[in-house]
């Protein structure tokens, strides 16, 4: 894969973000993680963060409409390890301090979006299938 690469599988699609930090995050009706790259990942409804082992292995939901994310600072400066987009909506990261983001798709809204460096992008639409945006170039 290229750095730039997205790799298409039956139930899922690689996007290679790996290595990417984030280097900002903010918050409005949606958490917003910015990458390295201009990649960026959007979540608007509630998500799962999973805290890493070593700090008592714990769940926490996150809502970033009601701006309840404040667990989510924790991923300030993390590395991308992988970054899954699965067929049924759902996104899962996995970052390099452990720390490992889950959204399941969402009924009515799109759940979250992930732009990645040159210019492609995938979105969980409502009721969980993915748009996914992209130069024919960047899949494989």
């Amino acid at each position: 894969m290229s750095e730039t690469s997205l790799a298409e599988h039956e139930d899922r699609w690689i996007m290679n973000l790996r290595g990417l930090a984030v280097t900002r995050i903010s918050v409005g009706h949606q958490l917003f993680l910015h990458l390295d790259s201009d990649a960026r990942v959007d979540l608007g409804c509630p998500f799962k963060l999973t805290r890493p082992v070593g700090e008592g292995r714990q769940d926490v939901l996150l809502d970033p409409g009601r701006q309840d994310v404040a667990a989510a600072l924790g991923l300030f400066g993390a590395k991308v390890l992988s970054a899954v987009a699965f067929k049924t909506g759902s996104l899962r990261l996995l970052l390099d301090n452990g720390f490992r983001l889950t959204s399941k798709a969402d009924p009515l809204f799109e759940a979250w979006e992930v732009l990645g460096p040159g210019g492609w992008r995938i979105i969980s639409m409502p009721g969980g299938k993915l748009a996914v945006w992209a130069d024919p170039s960047l899949t494989s």
